[in-house]
């Protein structure tokens, strides 16, 4: 599966990446927002892992930009802020999941894995 994510923190971005990498996946990384939707617009992209506090363009513009496309692509977001209007905004834009950070590799694994085909 090829899976989009966009996290402005560096390791965390690594650590994720590996761990996708690690299941099998091919793993398009970047740490804006801005960037995230030009490669969504480039190419073929089976899931979208975002945060939400990005620069440039928010997790929840991409969540938004990504749901109004005619072809339905899965998004999990991520993100620290635990509150729960943000969690409801989310949801309400079209995300089809969403984690709290911290979190276990072994969560975003399972969770992943309910998207693949």
């Amino acid at each position: 599966m090829r899976i989009l994510v966009a996290e402005d923190e560096p390791i965390m971005l690594k650590t994720i990446e590996l761990r996708l990498k690690k299941d099998g996946h091919t793993v398009i990384a970047t740490d804006n927002g801005r960037d995230a939707l030009e490669k969504i617009e480039q190419g073929e992209v089976d899931l979208v892992i975002t945060d939400i506090m990005m620069p440039y363009s928010s997790g929840l513009e991409i969540v938004g930009r990504v749901k109004g496309q005619e072809k339905q692509i899965p998004i999990i977001v991520l993100s620290s802020m635990g509150q729960e209007n943000v969690v409801l905004e989310a949801f309400n834009l079209g995300a089809d999941d969403y984690i709290t950070k911290p979190f276990s590799p072994n969560e975003l694994s399972m969770r992943v894995k309910r998207f693949s085909k």
